[in-house]
C-alpha cells in the first residue's frame, strides 16, 4: 500500500483561521466521522490540525510569528496521513472533506516516497 499526506488548505484573517469558535464546535463531529471512516478501515496512520503561528526558514533568515500564506490569505491549516492501494480512493475521500464547505479551502493529496533508513 502506498501512503498518502492530504494537505488542508483553508483561507485565514490576518492573525488566525477564519472559522469562528462556534464554526469549530460545529465542525468536529463531522471531521469526527470523516476521520473515523478512513481510521474503521485500517488506513489512518496520523492526522493532526496545525496550530497558526510558526517560523519560515530559508537559507539566509528565520521569520518567526506568522505562516506562510498562498494568494488569498490561503494556507495549510491541518494534514492526515494514509494509506490506500489506489490514489482514486483518496481522492474520493478527499471529496467529502469538512474543509471544503469554506471558500478558496482545498485538499491536496499527495503520495508519499518510502525514505530508506538503514
Amino acid at each position: 500500500m502506498t501512503e498518502y499526506l492530504l494537505l488542508f488548505r483553508n483561507a485565514s484573517a490576518p492573525n488566525g483561521y477564519l472559522p469562528s469558535t462556534q464554526d469549530t464546535a460545529d465542525d468536529m463531529p463531522k471531521w469526527q466521522s470523516w476521520i473515523g471512516n478512513i481510521a474503521m478501515q485500517g488506513k489512518l496512520i496520523h492526522t493532526a490540525p496545525i496550530r497558526y503561528e510558526g517560523s519560515i526558514v530559508d537559507g539566509k533568515n528565520v521569520q518567526k510569528g506568522q505562516p506562510y500564506k498562498e494568494s488569498e490569505s490561503v494556507l495549510v491549516s491541518g494534514f492526515l496521513i494514509c494509506k490506500s492501494d489506489r490514489i482514486e480512493e483518496v481522492e474520493e475521500w478527499s471529496k467529502s472533506c469538512p474543509i471544503l464547505k469554506y471558500p478558496n479551502s482545498s485538499v491536496e493529496v499527495r503520495p508519499l516516497v518510502p525514505f530508506p533508513l538503514g
